[in-house]
Protein backbone atom coordinates (compact mmCIF):
# COMPACT_ATOMS: atom_id res chain seq x y z
CA UNK A 1 0.00 0.00 0.00
CA UNK A 2 1.52 3.32 -1.25
CA UNK A 3 1.92 6.24 1.67
CA UNK A 4 -0.59 9.08 1.33
CA UNK A 5 0.71 12.27 -0.11
CA UNK A 6 0.44 15.00 1.87
CA UNK A 7 -1.81 18.10 0.71
CA UNK A 8 -3.10 21.05 2.92
CA UNK A 9 -6.46 22.50 1.76
CA UNK A 10 -5.75 20.70 -1.96
CA UNK A 11 -2.32 21.64 -2.48
CA UNK A 12 0.67 19.47 -2.01
CA UNK A 13 4.23 20.46 0.06
CA UNK A 14 6.24 21.49 -3.42
CA UNK A 15 2.63 23.58 -3.77
CA UNK A 16 3.13 25.33 -1.06
CA UNK A 17 6.58 25.94 -0.79
CA UNK A 18 6.06 27.97 -3.88
CA UNK A 19 3.75 30.44 -2.62
CA UNK A 20 4.23 33.86 -1.40
CA UNK A 21 3.33 34.33 2.57
CA UNK A 22 0.02 36.28 1.05
CA UNK A 23 -0.99 33.26 -1.11
CA UNK A 24 -0.55 31.06 2.17
CA UNK A 25 -2.39 33.60 4.53
CA UNK A 26 -5.66 33.11 2.04
CA UNK A 27 -5.14 28.98 3.21
CA UNK A 28 -4.89 29.22 6.73
CA UNK A 29 -7.67 30.05 9.16
CA UNK A 30 -8.78 32.89 10.37
CA UNK A 31 -6.74 33.19 13.77
CA UNK A 32 -3.37 32.52 11.63
CA UNK A 33 -4.49 34.94 8.97
CA UNK A 34 -4.91 37.96 11.08
CA UNK A 35 -1.76 36.61 13.11
CA UNK A 36 0.17 37.02 9.24
CA UNK A 37 -1.58 39.72 8.42
CA UNK A 38 -1.00 42.20 11.36
CA UNK A 39 3.12 41.35 10.52
CA UNK A 40 5.69 39.65 12.53
CA UNK A 41 7.24 40.96 15.71
CA UNK A 42 10.80 42.06 15.77
CA UNK A 43 11.87 38.85 17.34
CA UNK A 44 9.60 36.91 14.61
CA UNK A 45 11.75 39.08 11.96
CA UNK A 46 15.06 37.89 13.24
CA UNK A 47 13.79 34.38 13.36
CA UNK A 48 12.90 34.69 9.66
CA UNK A 49 15.95 36.17 8.39
CA UNK A 50 18.02 33.81 9.57
CA UNK A 51 15.56 30.94 7.96
CA UNK A 52 16.08 32.70 4.84
CA UNK A 53 19.87 33.31 5.27
CA UNK A 54 19.69 28.85 5.23
CA UNK A 55 20.90 28.59 8.74
CA UNK A 56 19.62 24.98 9.82
CA UNK A 57 19.95 25.00 13.65
CA UNK A 58 18.25 28.03 14.69
CA UNK A 59 17.09 29.12 18.06
CA UNK A 60 14.20 31.51 19.31
CA UNK A 61 12.36 32.54 22.26
CA UNK A 62 9.26 32.95 19.01
CA UNK A 63 6.84 30.43 20.41
CA UNK A 64 3.40 32.15 19.05
CA UNK A 65 4.57 32.70 15.44
CA UNK A 66 2.68 31.13 13.07
CA UNK A 67 4.73 28.15 10.94
CA UNK A 68 5.35 29.04 7.34
CA UNK A 69 6.34 27.44 4.15
CA UNK A 70 9.72 28.63 4.10
CA UNK A 71 10.07 26.26 7.23
CA UNK A 72 9.69 22.98 6.31
CA UNK A 73 13.00 20.85 6.87
CA UNK A 74 14.90 22.82 9.33
CA UNK A 75 14.98 22.10 12.70
CA UNK A 76 14.20 25.74 15.36
CA UNK A 77 15.19 25.05 18.59
CA UNK A 78 12.36 26.74 20.44
CA UNK A 79 12.44 27.86 24.60
CA UNK A 80 10.35 26.32 26.99
CA UNK A 81 11.53 28.27 29.70
CA UNK A 82 15.00 26.68 30.74
CA UNK A 83 15.81 24.90 27.91
CA UNK A 84 15.48 24.77 23.85
CA UNK A 85 13.74 21.41 22.50
CA UNK A 86 14.64 21.09 18.83
CA UNK A 87 11.78 21.07 16.69
CA UNK A 88 11.79 19.70 13.29
CA UNK A 89 9.28 21.08 10.72
CA UNK A 90 7.01 19.08 8.48
CA UNK A 91 4.67 20.04 6.42
CA UNK A 92 2.15 18.42 8.42
CA UNK A 93 2.71 21.01 10.98
CA UNK A 94 1.60 24.50 8.73
CA UNK A 95 -0.92 26.91 10.36
CA UNK A 96 0.33 26.02 14.05
CA UNK A 97 2.32 27.64 15.92
CA UNK A 98 6.24 26.87 17.34
CA UNK A 99 5.11 26.76 20.91
CA UNK A 100 2.08 24.07 20.38
CA UNK A 101 4.96 21.35 19.98
CA UNK A 102 7.35 21.79 22.65
CA UNK A 103 5.93 21.55 26.44
CA UNK A 104 6.73 24.35 28.82
CA UNK A 105 5.48 22.53 32.01
CA UNK A 106 7.25 19.55 33.78
CA UNK A 107 5.10 17.07 34.45
CA UNK A 108 4.20 16.83 38.55
CA UNK A 109 5.88 13.62 39.98
CA UNK A 110 4.68 13.65 43.63
CA UNK A 111 6.91 11.20 46.31
CA UNK A 112 5.37 10.12 49.85
CA UNK A 113 3.68 13.17 52.22
CA UNK A 114 5.81 15.06 54.40
CA UNK A 115 5.44 15.09 58.21
CA UNK A 116 2.47 17.02 59.33
CA UNK A 117 0.42 16.65 55.83
CA UNK A 118 -1.71 14.11 57.36
CA UNK A 119 -3.37 13.25 60.51
CA UNK A 120 -1.68 10.22 61.42
CA UNK A 121 1.81 11.70 60.43
CA UNK A 122 1.28 14.50 62.94
CA UNK A 123 1.99 11.98 66.04
CA UNK A 124 5.14 10.79 64.21
CA UNK A 125 8.32 12.80 65.95
CA UNK A 126 10.44 14.98 64.22
CA UNK A 127 13.77 13.97 65.41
Amino acid sequence: MAKKEFTYRGKTADEIKKLSLSEFMELVPARQRRSLKRGFTDAQKVLVKKIRAGKKDVKTHSRDIVIIPEMIGITIRVHRGNTFDPVKIVPEMLGHTLGEFTYNRKRVQHSAPGIGATRSSSAVSVK
